[in-house]
């Protein structure tokens, strides 16, 4: 990350994250939600407003709250769900300055399965979370407090991905492009597996070594370009973001 990366550039990433989860099909209506938390924003959250669709957000209509939940500025506050997850995460991951949580079709459909979990080595995409997914097992269908966003994080640990049973994803990582391309390549790797398995299907599986040190060049921030190809693709096709 470029030394000069600032709550701006912060900003136009969140955006651009917003704006290609609906072209990938990501999203989910008008919920979901991503936020940035860091010293680029003053230990402040930037993160989505409630009740917008994603393809209407633009790197300065993003919620802006402060430590205790105070709504700063932005187009609206965030849902209340979105706090009670986000915060949490924030505050016991200080590096993990970007989380996301969605409920994209196939990883969602990898959350509800009982009979099979996520398999890192299933795929090329599969291995690049070697050893990163862990599993929240609750669901009792409400959010009233950030104490279950403390449970969540704390299941979490220092993991990139918490599979939320029947619930979808969570994601965090250091920066919004790490953390898109763990969404966009995560999404791409549950529906694999579903695919490869749909009917009974049984998966031929990459050599454990192999994953491994396919995981390994991840966490290392390897193939970061490609988010960068992404935003690229979005100001030509959506430049309104960045405003």
């Amino acid at each position: 990350m470029a030394s000069d990366y600032g709550e701006a550039e912060a900003r136009e990433d969140v955006a651009a994250a917003h704006r290609l989860a609906v072209l990938h099909g990501l999203n989910e209506g008008v919920w979901n939600h991503i936020s940035f938390m860091g010293p680029e924003t003053g230990g402040r959250m930037v993160i989505s407003p409630g009740h917008t669709h994603w393809s209407q957000i633009t790197a300065g209509n993003l919620a802006l709250m402060d430590v205790d939940g105070t709504f700063l500025s932005g187009l609206r506050p965030p849902i209340r769900a979105a706090w009670i997850i986000h915060a949490p995460a924030h505050r016991a991951r200080p590096d993990a300055k970007c989380v996301m949580h969605v409920h994209a079709p196939y990883l969602t459909a990898m959350s509800i399965r009982s009979d099979m979990r996520f398999e890192p080595r299933s795929s090329q995409q599969a291995a690049r979370f070697h050893n990163e997914v862990v599993y929240y097992e609750v669901y009792d269908g409400t959010l009233s407090g950030e104490d279950e966003g403390a449970r969540m994080a704390e299941t979490l640990g220092n993991k990139r991905v918490l599979i939320l049973r029947n619930h979808g994803v969570l994601i965090a990582a250091d920066s919004v492009a790490k953390a898109y391309l763990d969404l966009y390549e995560l999404e791409r790797a549950c529906m694999y597996q579903l695919l490869a398995t749909a009917g009974g299907g049984s998966m031929s599986l990459i050599p454990e070594e192999v994953a491994e040190s396919i995981g390994e060049f991840t966490r290392r921030g390897k193939n970061l370009e490609h988010f960068q190809g992404m935003k690229r693709w979005v100001a030509a096709v959506q430049p309104d973001y960045a405003g």
